[in-house]
């Protein structure tokens, strides 16, 4: 069984959720603590030396890492959780599914940590990427349709990054305030019986 490295309310619940709605089998093998010296930082460095989740090994005992990537190896199996391929949607997937790993995360990893990226002003740095990640989603919502899921009726691989992503800052008040329909696709995945599990285990249900 592949083994998904990971800790609650972390980007590892997004891969989480789309094992899931995959119904796919894995292991979750938790590292809670990984961003702080100690046990399961090690034990997480010795798979992936960038000490990131998800991190997951495969049957073969191949390692993956990235959100992602992750998403586009369980769509080759299930194709069904993306727009069909050769469509102007499927197109659109893989850019949003992108830009939320390139654009979004980066303002995290820069914003949550600043003391390891500057010496002086880190409150600066974290203001300025908190900023920024509100411009980024401001954006993002304004590409959003009214249907339920991003792709409207029928969810994808992608509408799993959302009940996690209203968690996080700039947290969920923001969200219902700035990204209503953002905020509504969210509360439409928390909404799938399927996922009940992991979002509770993750902290994600309201």
């Amino acid at each position: 069984m592949q083994k998904l490295y990971g800790a609650p309310g972390w980007g590892s619940a997004i891969s989480e959720i789309m094992f899931t709605l995959a119904g796919e089998a894995y292991q979750l093998i938790d590292v809670e603590g990984f961003d702080r010296p100690g046990p399961a930082r090690d034990r997480l460095i010795a798979l992936n030396p960038l000490c990131q989740v998800p991190t997951l090994v495969r049957d073969d005992g191949t390692v993956l890492t990235e959100s992602a990537a992750i998403a586009l190896v369980l769509l080759d199996e299930n194709p069904h959780l993306a727009p069909a391929a050769g469509t102007t949607q499927r197109a659109q997937f893989y850019r949003l599914l992108i830009w939320l790993v390139s654009n979004v995360y980066a303002t995290l990893t820069y914003g949550d940590y600043p003391q390891r990226w500057v010496n002086h002003s880190p409150d600066e740095l974290t203001a300025s990427t908190d900023r920024h990640r509100e411009h980024l989603y401001l954006w993002l919502e304004a590409q959003a349709g009214e249907g339920p899921f991003w792709f409207g009726e029928q969810i994808s691989l992608l509408d799993a990054y959302f009940p996690v992503l209203v968690s996080w800052k700039p947290r969920q008040a923001w969200f219902h305030q700035h990204a209503p329909r953002i905020t509504r696709i969210a509360e439409n995945v928390r909404a799938r019986p399927e996922l009940e599990r992991v979002l509770r285990a993750n902290h994600l249900l309201l």
